[in-house]
């Protein structure tokens, strides 16, 4: 047993979360870790809702709200929507706890201490209508390297490399399109050009990465400069270093927090476990795995900032210990609604809740498993998600289910027990016993479209013997009990197969084909107050021990086999038109 830890992006709090931001960070992480578990691995998925910055205070002010109302409004939304998804995080927190708050200063005095947190005078961008600070990232300008005219005053997303907002050429503010005003100002820098030969180094043995994240990853070595990890911001984690920690301008960089996050958020799991340093066999022994679900915007944030602020806090370690760098970034690239870039306020979106309340979570998650955007961008049309809700989901697999489940229960009314066997019975059985090498090494490596493209052809073969075999016409009973006795075994492995892709679907065919309890355990919102006496909060945890082993598991004659209802519902070909509309 191997300890595996799923580090899920964070979603910012300042709305709900729309389908592209879960077919990056959200769904994959979970078919991923469902797997895992199901191998009989320890996983600890982490992640929670990250609720300082700029954008928070902007949008609290827009509301005339303060940021933490506004926070906890859209952590409670993204809490529900998340699990309704169905994704099974260990502990899905927040970053306004206070033992967030310990960890994320801890781990900046450490790095400090170690000389790696540098101070500097630079010049810090002022709104001359409010005279608020505007943060790099909420200003807009023309990249000098590449002339891409939408590129951020930190990082061009055209051509990746890190940018001070400064260098843009004719910069405007995101917020009102003001030309920002600039001034010196005083902050402590990641002294990454200290740390580059490290990154370098430790880049250089991520072989098995995405080829498109690794060569990204390494590009970003090109032009390595310090970079601000505090802020002018009243609105975040004070900096807990003697002079700063009372100024109540000052705050550490959102981005220097976030990705503190994952440790914080394991520490809190295994505080709230009951032993302190549970935590620790994920982050501490050198054979434990660790993977980062995020998308392609936030690769420099987990491929260079978080290395190398773990590589700063290694250097001499405080009481966390050596911590382990990242076993793999797993980097999504971009899904686009229609043709456009989705964008909330543009109205060009699909909030995951509209989805889940009209279409169900296993729709969403099939089409994300099976057209997310892995390896490059992917457009999601109306039109597909319906024809593949029909065709595959309805037409290939519930189709196996019921027409298998419905001549059972007809004929039998249990699962009869399998006479001597066919050479076309054999082949189908060892198809599906191969899947699950076949399946499980695609999750195993990220690549979700062929794995469950591999669990689908098994459906795909089985209902083809079904028609080939015609058990309906079969006039022996016993060739007729065998035929159904060797389809009723196929859909048990097929569903096993299928269950991390969709968990909500596997408990019913489950059930379907007259199991008892949980196949797969499903997470829960949780009421949980503040370890060390903050506000409480909304969780997502639960116990998954419960989980299906990844091997074939015998049915058994006998078991009771009752007339099915359908898994999937048919989507008429009008809800196009329906969501097109909605868009207008």
């Amino acid at each position: 047993m191997t300890h595996i830890l799923a580090a899920v992006a964070w979603p910012y709090a300042n709305g709900p979360r729309h389908i592209g931001h879960v077919s990056g960070f959200g769904v994959p992480s979970d078919v991923f870790s469902r797997y895992q578990r199901m191998m009989g691995h320890d996983v600890l998925m982490v992640s929670g809702t990250d609720e300082h910055g700029t954008p928070i205070l902007v949008q609290a002010e827009r509301e005339g709200v303060t940021p933490r109302e506004l926070a906890d409004r859209y952590n409670r939304v993204i809490v529900e929507d998340l699990q309704g998804l169905g994704l099974s995080y260990d502990l899905f927190t927040r970053t306004t706890t206070r033992n967030h708050y310990a960890v994320a200063q801890e781990l900046f005095k450490t790095v400090h201490r170690n000389g790696f947190l540098i101070p500097r005078t630079t010049m810090g961008a002022i709104s001359p209508s409010t005279g608020r600070t505007l943060p790099d990232r909420y200003i807009e300008g023309t990249c000098p390297i590449c002339g891409y005219g939408a590129a951020r005053g930190d990082q061009c997303d055209n051509c990746g490399n890190q940018l001070d907002a400064t260098d843009l050429r004719d910069p405007r503010s995101r917020i009102n399109g003001e030309t920002p005003r600039f001034v010196e100002t005083e902050h402590f820098f990641l002294d990454l050009p200290a740390l580059a030969d490290q990154l370098g180094s430790w880049l250089q043995t991520r072989t098995a990465w995405r080829p498109n994240v690794l060569k990204f990853a390494l590009n970003l070595l090109d032009d390595v400069r310090p970079r601000a990890m505090t802020r002018d911001i009243d609105w975040g984690i004070p900096v807990p270093l003697p002079g700063w920690e009372d100024n109540p301008a000052k705050r550490l960089y959102v981005w220097f927090d976030a990705v503190i996050g994952y440790l914080s958020a394991s520490v809190e799991w295994a505080r709230r476990s009951g032993d302190d340093d549970a935590w620790r066999a994920w982050w501490c022994d050198p054979d434990a795995r660790s993977y980062y679900f995020m998308g392609k915007d936030n690769i420099t944030f987990h491929a260079q900032i978080w290395p190398a602020e773990l590589l700063g806090h290694n250097a001499n370690p405080g009481r966390y210990g050596v911590l382990n760098l990242p076993t793999e970034v797993v980097s999504s690239e971009f899904l686009t609604m229609e043709g456009r870039k989705f964008s909330s306020s543009r109205s060009v979106v699909i909030y995951v809740r509209d989805v889940l309340e009209r279409y169900g979570p296993d729709a969403l998650r099939y089409f994300i498993a099976a057209a997310g955007p892995e390896t490059q961008d992917t457009d999601f049309t109306w039109a597909e998600f319906v024809r593949r809700n029909n065709d595959e989901l309805v037409g290939t697999w519930g189709n196996l289910v019921n027409r298998t489940a419905s001549m059972i229960a007809k004929n039998f009314g249990a699962i009869p027990a399998a006479g001597e066997l066919t050479p076309a019975d054999h082949e189908l059985l060892a198809a599906s016993r191969t899947a699950y090498g076949v399946v499980g090494d695609h999750v195993e490596h990220h690549r979700l479209r062929q794995g469950i493209g591999a669990a689908m052809k098994v459906a795909a073969d089985a209902n083809q013997y079904l028609s080939q075999q015609a058990p309906w016409k079969e006039s022996d009973p016993d060739r007729k009990g065998t035929i159904l006795h060797v389809a009723a075994q196929v859909v048990s492995d097929t569903n096993r197969l299928l269950a991390p892709f969709l968990p909500h679907a596997a408990q019913q065919v489950h059930e379907t084909l007259g199991g008892t309890g949980a196949i797969t355990d499903r997470p829960e919102v949780r009421e949980v107050g503040d370890l060390d006496g903050g506000p409480g909060y909304p969780v997502i945890s639960g116990d998954y021990r419960r989980t299906e082993a990844w091997a074939p598991r015998a049915v058994v004659p006998g078991t009771p086999v009752a007339v099915p209802r359908p898994v999937f519902a048919k989507l008429a070909p009008s809800v196009v038109d329906e969501e097109l509309a909605r868009l207008a």
